[in-house]
């Protein structure tokens, strides 16, 4: 059950002094993170447990959150990654015939500190004009200069190497043992829908630790190597960027998302670099050059790949640009069957346009292994 002290004062304090007053919801007690925001109207429970979140504190831009409940269904992980949220209003009641429970009580159960009556529309205006910053929650004390003090304790993102933390402690499978393409996968925080549409296209998947030796991956045999999405700076991520190095040498199939596309980018000597307030949401538009069309898309990103030495390599080709700003959203080797993207092809929560993605994979595979 939710804690008496839900609808107690709480306050939010931003790393340039900012502060907002509002009401505590979920767990009472102080949490601080990166700030960030996601314009998903929906999609909620899959947004606070996608691992990508881990050390953010997430802004819902949408008015109310919580008013469908959760269930056991609407997972990326085995928990809550957010470190906290910031809403405007948490629904007191949810209407559908399958939640399990409210979103107050899954808040509470998880440990997640929460903030609402606050007005997120400033909130949001504030960030994309000053840019991400860290920001502390408490509903447990007033004194602003002990948030102060704690909140100068919460390390910054650029910088912060976080996957390793997260990964699986031990190599697990998913699908048919006996299906006829097998594929290894990097695990930096990777989303279970993604190996969803893995298994659902006959595949067998074996995800490993982030940093599993080049000898142990090619032990399971794979056809093709996944490099999966996951929090914190590619750039801290030195072990990450040799392991594709060495996959890539082995040159079969690869395709990697959101960590794993910068993590592709950084292998080809491309640097990535932190994002004024990066690009969160299941509405964003991108570009496929190859095709032509438009693909609407799920996002969950604060670092991007450096638009010009992307555009400058002579072993990289473009295959995909962010419609808003320009930004580089997918690449593709040219004399190696490797290919990435910057968004969540995925999309748990959004629309399936970019599904066609995992089947060029699959094709990719069975195309260079001779399997029908």
């Amino acid at each position: 059950m939710p804690q008496d002290t839900i609808g107690h004062p709480a306050f939010l304090l931003l790393e340039d002094g900012t502060l907002f007053k509002g009401k505590s919801f979920g767990k009472k007690g102080t949490s601080g993170g990166e700030l960030c925001f996601t314009t998903g109207m929906t999609g909620y429970q899959e947004i606070f447990t996608d691992p990508s979140y881990t050390g953010q504190m997430l802004i819902m831009s949408t008015c109310y959150v919580g008013n469908y409940g959760v269930n056991t269904v609407d997972v990326e992980s085995d928990g809550v990654t957010i470190n906290g949220l910031i809403c405007k209003n948490i629904a007191s009641r949810y209407s559908r015939m399958i939640a399990s429970g409210s979103l107050e009580d899954y808040l509470v159960q998880h440990n997640i500190v929460g903030i609402q009556d606050v007005d997120t529309r400033a909130l949001v205006q504030h960030v994309r004009t000053k840019g991400a910053m860290n920001c502390i929650i408490s509903s447990e004390t007033d004194n602003i200069e002990t948030l102060k003090e704690k909140l100068r304790a919460v390390p910054s993102m650029k910088g912060l190497e976080i996957s390793s933390n997260i990964t699986t402690k031990e190599p697990y499978t998913a699908g048919d043992p006996d299906a006829s393409i097998r594929i290894a996968v990097l695990d930096f925080g990777i989303k279970k829908h993604i190996l969803h549409n893995f298994t659902q296209r006959d595949a067998y998947v074996k995800v490993f630790p982030a940093k599993t030796p080049i000898a142990e991956l090619k032990a399971f045999e794979p056809h093709g190597y996944f490099i999966s999405n996951g929090p914190g700076d590619p750039a801290s991520m030195d072990y990450a960027v040799n392991t594709v190095k060495d996959i890539l040498a082995e040159g079969k199939p690869m395709f990697g998302i959101c960590l794993g596309h910068q993590l592709l980018a950084q292998a080809n000597g491309i640097p990535t670099f932190k994002m004024h307030h990066g690009h969160r949401g299941l509405n964003h538009p991108v570009k496929n050059l190859v095709t032509g069309k438009c693909e609407i898309t799920t996002q969950n990103h604060g670092f991007g790949v450096d638009p010009e030495a992307a555009r400058q390599s002579e072993d990289i080709e473009v295959t995909h640009v962010n419609l808003n700003d320009g930004s580089i959203e997918g690449i593709r080797m040219k004399n190696k069957p490797a290919f990435s993207v910057q968004y969540h092809p995925e999309s748990t929560p959004g629309p399936y346009d970019s599904r066609y993605l995992f089947d060029q994979f699959i094709d990719m595979i069975c195309e260079q292994e001779a399997i029908k």
